[in-house]
């Protein structure tokens, strides 16, 4: 992963962050001078993401570290496998850990549920996407760990695409006996053609089948199928398959165990929010010894 300035402030705000005004522990039990190395070693099964990141912040407290790394991310791992060892100040490798272990195990755990909701699909043809659901901050980070999961990214802010939803709607919306929903819908997407960037996409939000006809009529390249039954799915997949071609999105309260069943709905691609904002850190541990 290529770290951006971004990214490498960031990561010296959280240690400043951990560190305050010094890590009174190690410093009066740590010779300033006192070197060691340093395992990282994964404590149960998944994928990893993070390794830059955690390095970087070794970066930040040693210039001279050297950090030797066993496996790349990406790679699937199995419970007790070494990951990576660094050497250096012995200081350094204390105050840093829990701001290192804390990256690698968020964003491995981000990469461990994605892999299962790819596998889970795979057999269906459907992308699984991630959401704007992320930690303030770290979405870049978040959203990295999805595509090492092998999932793909949605817009990473309200900026690179244009996404009309229900709220939108509630508020801009002015319907009267000359002004249908439908027709409303059409104007918004057509103002929207002239003023974003050529190319950009635009995606409509829909609760129900009329929803659906809307977003068709109105011309979204895609269509969020958003919290809808199975049942409902297939018929707004059937309905829009029988017109032009948009994307066809499900998203809204999609579990491992029902992924599947909404993948065979004929939907192109599924949001996960649970990708980024309820993804369990992976149990991954670092053991410290002196040179």
């Amino acid at each position: 992963m290529r770290l951006t300035d971004f990214v490498k402030e960031f990561i010296k705000r959280t240690l400043e962050e951990d560190i305050g005004a010094g890590d009174v522990t190690t410093n009066v039990m740590v010779s300033e001078k006192a070197q060691a190395q340093a395992m990282l070693y994964a404590r149960e099964n998944g994928v990893i993401s993070g390794l830059d990141v955690t390095a970087e912040v070794f970066r930040q407290l040693d210039k001279n570290v050297k950090i030797k790394k066993f496996v790349q991310d990406g790679v699937k791992v199995r419970v007790n496998q070494p990951l990576a060892e660094i050497k250096g100040k012995t200081r350094a490798l204390l105050t840093g850990e829990r701001t290192a272990l804390n990256f690698l195990q968020h964003l491995s755990g981000i990469a461990t549920l994605t892999r299962k909701y790819v596998d889970a699909v795979k057999p269906y043809n459907t992308k699984i996407f991630d959401t704007r659901k992320t930690i303030p901050g770290i979405r870049v980070l978040e959203k990295y760990a999805v595509r090492i999961g092998r999932g793909y990214n949605h817009r990473m802010g309200l900026y690179d695409m244009a996404m009309v939803k229900d709220n939108h709607l509630k508020i801009s919306v002015k319907v009267s006996k000359y002004q249908s929903v439908r027709d409303f819908l059409k104007g918004v997407v057509q103002k929207l053609r002239k003023k974003i960037p050529k190319g950009m996409k635009i995606e409509v939000e829909t609760k129900n089948l009329k929803d659906v006809r809307d977003a068709l009529e109105a011309g979204a390249d895609i269509i969020m199928l958003d919290n809808m039954s199975t049942e409902m799915m297939k018929k707004a997949v059937d309905s829009i398959t029988r017109h032009r071609k948009p994307i066809i999105e499900a998203s809204g309260n999609v579990t491992l165990k029902n992924v599947k069943t909404i993948a065979k709905t004929g939907v192109d691609r599924i949001s996960v929010g649970k990708l980024t904002h309820s993804a369990p850190a992976l149990d991954i541990s670092m053991e410290i010894r002196r040179n």
